[in-house]
């Protein structure tokens, strides 16, 4: 004959008695496992959301450069000026020298109607995390010359 007790540790669906300290020091496994992890994921995203804020200062200053060589009027000032904007547009975004080229042929618009300049530099991004990865960015941009330009 079963006994009351025997009854409810056997019957179906009862729940099976359970230790108190089964589960202590879980959290504690969790935590030392994902955080690590977490942070790796979060300076990943911080990195790669430098690239892309870096492209598009990249061709910003690539369209600044190029617009502010084409107002001038003699070849040798407009790229001095198209260099001034694009340094201006990415002192802060670039972690080496920015190099402005011009692309175009002359500064006469009957040879070359459009001043053209390429734009590159280092981006900080992923040396952040310690990887060395180059991120050298580069973006070209042309502006039409303009007929009015300024007279020194």
């Amino acid at each position: 004959m079963r006994t009351t007790r025997d009854a409810r540790a056997g019957a179906p669906g009862a729940a099976s008695p359970r230790r108190r300290g089964d589960d202590r020091g879980l959290s504690t496994v969790e935590v030392v496992i994902l955080a690590p992890v977490m942070i790796l994921f979060i300076l990943v995203l911080v990195a790669f959301g430098q690239l892309v804020d870096g492209r598009g200062a990249i061709d910003g200053a690539a369209r600044d450069a190029a617009r502010a060589g084409s107002i001038q009027k003699e070849h040798g000032t407009a790229l001095s000026e198209a260099r001034k904007a694009a340094r201006a547009d990415l002192a802060d975004v670039c972690s080496g020298p920015v190099s402005v080229v011009q692309k175009s042929d002359g500064f006469d618009e009957k040879v070359d109607p459009f001043f053209t300049v390429e734009v590159s530099c280092e981006v900080r991004g992923l040396a952040m995390l310690g990887l060395d990865i180059p991120t050298r960015l580069e973006a070209s941009f042309s502006s039409p010359l303009d007929p009015y330009r300024r007279s020194a």
